[in-house]
């Protein structure tokens, strides 16, 4: 059964909106809820030809931190569709365009807290262009061998969720 919306309240606080809502659960309780809704996104993982992935160290303000990530950024209103936005953060972050892509699903971050969606894609057959980073962006590229990137992963110093998700759908798929 599905939660009775019975009064909504939309804030917008800078790129986020803040949705309140008073519900009816299934079971009649009255709470409220409130969540952020948030643009649709991508996450990519490169593949070079020789195995390495693209990795990138960018730094995050809400965590104070610079993180070990895998290219992804926002769905725009002009992207066609999650391949078009994955092809355009591709080449924004690192450089790169692939003629290759692999579909990897897709993910809810934190379905408790947020409506984000984030489609996961790998990409190979990279050809190297130059990095179009926006005037907010602190990327560093580097390039690593895969095992490199489990050992990251294992230690704990790569921590963004969606490009562990990309890592786990891409090596189950190709197990």
């Amino acid at each position: 059964m599905e939660w009775k919306i019975n009064k909504v309240q939309k804030d917008q606080v800078d790129r986020f909106e803040i949705i309140q809502e008073d519900v009816t659960l299934p079971n009649q309780t009255e709470m409220h809820f409130s969540y952020v809704n948030f643009s649709k996104g991508v996450c990519i993982l490169p593949i070079t030809e020789d195995g390495k992935v693209i990795c990138i160290r960018q730094y995050r303000h809400a965590v104070k931190e610079w993180e070990w990530e895998l290219p992804a950024g926002a769905i725009d209103p002009e992207d066609k569709d999650p391949l078009w936005a994955a092809k355009r953060e591709l080449e924004e972050e690192t450089g790169c365009q692939a003629s290759s892509w692999i579909d990897l699903g897709s993910v809810y971050p934190s379905p408790g807290s947020t409506s984000e969606q984030i489609f996961l894609f790998a990409a190979t057959s990279l050809t190297k262009k130059e990095q179009q980073l926006e005037a907010t962006e602190q990327i560093d590229l580097h390039t690593i061998e895969m095992n490199e990137l489990k050992q990251l992963i294992n230690s704990g110093e790569f921590k963004h969720g969606a490009g562990l998700a990309a890592i786990l759908r891409y090596l189950i798929k190709n197990d």
